[in-house]
């Protein structure tokens, strides 16, 4: 493992703990404007990465993907500590649970699509390294994007689906307890990851098309 393998690793854990903290500042804000200020009572509609870390999610396992995944390429995903939602203080509890749960996907994509405006930039001020770390980040926001709709506990589309099947909470929250687990073995599905990837980079080529990026 060389000097510039750990380098770009870290740079690539740096970004992925950005990409996490907007995430989670995404559901935190996105509840508040729903009626639950839980989140904000908390301390967690903050852009300050080190209340939204989980110590599996954003340490553990991204950092095990980084350093172990062969190739420059790494396989990186991972998530930041839930955000409490109170659904009892949401003014339309169904909708809005499931508004607050894709506002942390929405957000990915935002910055997805701020990130390749940027890379953009980049290129007419011929700073290619600037360019190619935008579109690193976001690769790797597309990828957080869809890698959080999985339907898994503790991922957001697992409380789309827990809202869609009319589940209830006492048995949501017993998935949930182990629902980490899942998700790790989850991944080692080659097509689960190959299907990642391929919406990734589908969706990233979309994007570089619509900003006139040139991708090789």
């Amino acid at each position: 493992m060389d000097a510039n393998w750990i380098i770009e690793g870290l740079i690539s854990y740096l970004g992925l703990i950005v990409l996490l903290t907007f995430h989670e500042f995404g559901h935190a804000w996105t509840a508040e404007k729903c009626g639950d200020d839980t989140a904000r009572l908390q301390g967690r509609c903050s852009l300050n990465p080190i209340v939204h870390i989980d110590p599996i999610g954003t340490v553990v396992l991204p950092l095990l993907m980084i350093f172990l995944s062969p190739g420059i390429s790494r396989f990186m995903i991972g998530w930041a500590k839930p955000v409490p939602v109170n659904p009892c203080n949401l003014r339309n509890p169904r909708l809005d649970d499931i508004l607050v749960s894709m506002a942390g996907p929405a957000m990915n994509l935002i910055l997805a699509v701020a990130l390749m405006a940027l890379a953009r930039v980049g290129l007419f001020g011929h700073w290619e390294q600037f360019a190619g770390l935008c579109v690193q980040m976001a690769a790797l926001s597309l990828l957080l994007c869809f890698f959080n709709v999985i339907p898994i506990p503790p991922l957001d589309g697992s409380h789309v689906l827990r809202n869609l099947t009319g589940m209830s909470y006492e048995t949501y929250y017993q998935f949930a307890r182990f629902g980490f687990i899942a998700v790790i073995i989850v991944l080692q599905v080659p097509l689960v990851r190959d299907t990642l990837n391929n919406v990734t980079f589908g969706t990233l080529a979309g994007l570089a098309f619509c900003f006139g990026f040139p991708m090789r």
